[in-house]
């Protein structure tokens, strides 16, 4: 007896050992659920060789093909197997040692799957040719198996189509979207540190510093990993061009980690361990030092850095719909993928749009499944090429009619973005969304580069150093950015509005039917939006008369600020669509700063004051709430008022099951997350 309760306080005391500690973090299980503590009979599986012990699985639990699958060892106890005290053999060999005991054992797996009509983990225990068994559950598997296991248990009849849907975790889905590390090279490879997995995937690339060199070394046709201590909008050209994105500072929506989503790249965030050293152009992590041009590879699934380079295996499902190197028929994967996709389609009642900057990310999520595009950033077109320099001759311009001469410099650029990508999605909304960041992002910060653009442009150092300093903001997140912009600038809206629409009635010229939604953020009272929609009305008008065509339209705003909650059937009388921004409604009404929170965010969790990142999944009670007063009273005013959501948690399951919950009519996430919004869309249906 005393051995006995030895024994189950043993399992008791086990819930809060580090390693089970470190799993529930990783799986988000409550530390409070505790434990619970079997009692049964001992069977002996070291008595002899006609004793053995195993573990076995009714299918393969990497790859889900339909085989049974295991390992045993002779004369042995089952720790031994899970130790990895000795080796044990497969399976497949226990018919020739113990062939009564190995026929007995497929005929209860197959018992056992068709009872529980799951794939089954077994461990059984072989005490003098007699086969006893110890335990049964729900298997753990891959991605890759999840979705084959699911398929094809519906093929076979045993579950049902909606049931396959609820058997695979939306994230599951990453496994077969991104590139891997082969697992024999990352076994192999040097561990640097681990940080956040912001962007899934696997990349390996020479190490560069500046968005610029990202640029040029792309051009001699190298790989890249950009290595920066935080990214900014300036360096969206080197985010496009690496192949991946790793940072010593920054969380899950850091500006690397939202950008590195919608682009498709693997980025690793918050790697604290990395010493980033501009000035010698080499990052330390203790006494390892690599310069700029070494090998490092970054596993964006994990977190982990390691150096040198790792082979990558590419996804077949991304072969067959971007690259289109690979024929749909010579992959099962994508195979089971599409029908899996084509079953979420039936059941959800959410849409799912994509968030999309540029002709080719519209491409991309439309590729995946979006129904249209729910933010359109049309500042992300400023950074390429010579509109840069535009937007900071506008900046810098010192009256109306100067910021009108850069703007119009701009507009042919603007327009040709928006044609292309309303003509990729072709009669589907697209959601564009008018200047929103403050003037100052647009201008350099350091001295030298102040020095360089001053020659440039052409104006005196100390006159752009002054410009510098005056749009200088200490709190530029609640300061002169989105629609306060246009009010103080109309000239702005004009422009692009003028852009929008002199795309759509050029594609209406040709036939087609665009269907631009134009949105004004950071709207927090009626009398903004009344300003800014008039503007865009009176240029949509005119811009049709024009042309003599008539495009389909509609203006809304972009609800992030608690107020505009509050007064939502206000705004309603003039917006013809709500969108939520998350991200910013989340650090409005948390008082939280996402840029700066990840510095205490993880110990708010750890300690169970948050339940989890609000930046990650929607934070229901404050958030949540404001938003369920905001679709209450918009669609008070207007019943058909279209609501959806484009911040990062678009793509969030949880988010997408709450937000199918207050009925919005969408959500939208990055282009490579829409897959994972379909799936969860439909899980919540």
């Amino acid at each position: 007896m005393d051995q006995l309760w030895r024994a189950i306080g043993a399992v008791f005391g086990s819930w809060n050992n580090d390693r089970a500690i470190a799993y529930r973090e990783l799986y988000q299980i409550p530390h409070n659920w505790g434990t619970a503590v079997n009692v049964q009979a001992m069977v002996f599986g070291n008595l002899g060789d006609d004793c053995a012990t195993g573990v076995a699985f009714t299918r393969d639990p990497a790859t889900g093909d339909k085989r049974f699958y295991g390992e045993f060892l002779v004369n042995a106890q089952g720790e031994d197997v899970v130790a990895g005290i000795r080796t044990p053999r497969p399976i497949a060999e226990l018919c020739q040692t113990l062939p009564k005991a190995a026929s007995d054992l497929q005929k209860v797996c197959k018992v056992l799957e068709k009872h529980y009509r799951e794939m089954q983990d077994i461990e059984f225990t072989i005490e003098k040719g007699k086969l006893w068994m110890l335990q049964t559950r729900a298997a753990k598997r891959t991605g890759f198996a999840a979705v084959r296991i699911a398929v094809d248990m519906v093929e076979e009849r045993i579950i049902s189509k909606k049931e396959a849907l609820l058997r695979i975790e939306p994230d599951h889905l990453n496994q077969l979207l991104r590139p891997v590390f082969d697992q024999k090279g990352k076994e192999k490879a040097h561990l640097l540190g681990k940080g956040l997995p912001a962007g899934p995937g696997a990349a390996s690339g020479r190490v560069v510093f500046d968005a610029e060199d990202a640029v040029e070394w792309k051009k001699r046709g190298e790989r890249v990993v950009l290595c920066r201590i935080e990214t900014s909008p300036d360096d969206i050209r080197g985010m496009d061009a690496a192949q991946g994105i790793l940072t010593a500072r920054g969380g899950m929506t850091s500006h690397a980690a939202l950008v590195a989503r919608q682009m498709g790249k693997v980025c690793v965030a918050g790697c604290e361990v990395l010493h980033v050293d501009y000035a010698s152009r080499t990052l330390r992590v203790d006494q390892t030092q690599l310069k700029e041009g070494e090998w490092i590879s970054i596993d964006g699934s994990t977190g982990e850095v390691f150096q040198g380079e790792i082979q990558t295996l590419p996804s077949e499902v991304l072969q067959v719909l971007l690259t289109r190197s690979l024929n749909p028929k010579e992959s099962r994967i994508y195979r089971q993928f599409a029908k899996l996709m084509t079953w979420a389609d039936e059941v959800r009642t959410l849409g799912v749009r994509t968030n999309a900057d540029q002709p080719d990310q519209a491409g991309i999520g439309k590729a995946f499944g979006s129904e249209g595009i729910g933010l359109c950033r049309t500042e992300h077109m400023f950074f390429q090429g010579e509109r840069i320099q535009a937007v900071r001759e506008m900046i810098l311009a010192d009256d109306e009619v100067g910021r009108r001469r850069a703007l119009a410099k701009l507009l042919p650029m603007q327009k040709e973005d928006f044609k292309g990508i309303l003509e990729i999605m072709g009669t589907l909304p697209v959601t564009i969304r008018t200047l929103d960041p403050p003037l100052h992002e647009f201008l350099p910060k350091h001295d030298s580069e102040i020095v360089e653009l001053a020659q440039v442009m052409g104006v005196a150092v100390e006159v752009l150093r002054d410009k510098v300093n005056v749009l200088h903001e200490f709190n530029p997140m609640l300061g002169h950015r989105g629609c306060r912009l246009g009010i103080s600038f109309p000239e702005i809206t004009e422009m692009q509005a003028q852009a929008i629409f002199e795309a759509a009635c050029e594609l209406r010229r040709e036939g087609k039917d665009p269907f631009p939604e134009v949105m004004i953020p950071l709207v927090g009272s009626l009398p903004e939006l009344h300003e800014q929609k008039a503007i865009v009305e009176r240029i949509a008008n005119a811009t049709q008369k024009s042309y003599g065509v008539k495009v389909r339209y509609l203006i809304g705003t972009m609800i992030e600020l608690p107020r505009a909650c509050m007064v939502a059937d206000e705004i309603a009388e003039e917006a013809e669509f709500f969108s939520f921004g998350t991200n910013d409604l989340t650090q409005t009404c948390l008082g939280l700063s996402r840029d700066d929170a990840g510095k205490f965010l993880p110990s708010y969790v750890l300690n169970g004051i948050l339940p989890e990142d609000p930046f990650v999944s929607i934070d229901r009670d404050g958030v949540g709430a404001l938003m369920r007063i905001a679709i209450t009273k918009g669609r008070k005013t207007r019943k058909k008022l279209e609501i959806g959501i484009c911040g990062e948690h678009g793509g969030d399951p949880k988010s997408v099951a709450y937000c199918h919950d207050i009925g919005l009519d969408y959500v939208s996430c990055s282009p490579y997350r829409v897959a994972i919004a379909r799936l969860a869309a439909a899980q919540a249906a």
